[in-house]
């Protein structure tokens, strides 16, 4: 989470350094981001749709393992978790 925090916060900084210096922000606009995650949802949609409508019950799993990780990418591990695992596997 701490990655994402510092990420908003260098680009709050960016931002209020381009309106001190009035300039546009080459940032695409808003309309585009929604797009983007329009694009996103959608690709979700088929397979979401045969799970439900396939012969097989649909797994609510399926959603944490598939679309999660695809919509929201991996979120960061806290370096004391990822420590511990190297001893583990290591």
């Amino acid at each position: 989470m701490k990655p994402y925090l510092v990420s908003l916060a260098v680009g709050l900084l960016v931002g209020v350094i381009y309106a001190l210096f009035n300039v546009r922000s080459p940032a695409p606009p808003v309309i585009a981001l929604v797009g983007l995650l329009g694009i996103l949802v959608g690709e979700q949609l088929p397979p979401l749709a045969k799970k439900l409508f396939g012969s097989a019950p649909a797994q609510v799993s399926w959603l944490h393992h598939q679309v999660k990780p695809h919509m929201f990418g991996e979120l960061p591990k806290c370096a004391e978790q990822a420590s511990l695992k190297e001893q583990r596997h290591g």
